[in-house]
């Protein structure tokens, strides 16, 4: 179990720093937002690989496809959490 635990943590960590510089812009999260980012997008990326190709864990929990999965789906969490931030949009004053 905590195998799977740091797993996970290494791999959100890889995702989300990855995601954070394939997306432009600035991000003021730390290394905690980076990882839940990252561990967040592995589970979306997961899921939408189950759905599109209708894989399971019976083949293997760590592959290179199910890496670039999570970078993925850290991408679109990144992008889902700067549009509900409100980042990247300036309402009112203009500086």
């Amino acid at each position: 179990m905590l195998g799977l635990i740091i797993v996970l943590l290494v791999v959100g960590l890889i995702a989300g720093a990855l995601a954070r510089l394939l997306v432009p812009g600035r991000d003021p999260i730390g290394i905690g937002g980076t990882i839940l980012i990252g561990v967040v997008g592995s589970f979306v990326g997961g899921f939408l690989g189950y759905v599109l190709f209708h894989h399971d864990k019976g083949e293997g929990a760590l592959q290179p496809s199910g890496i670039l999965g999570s970078i993925i789906g850290a991408v679109i969490v990144l992008l889902i959490y700067r549009s509900m931030s409100g980042r990247g949009h300036r309402f009112g004053r203009t500086w």
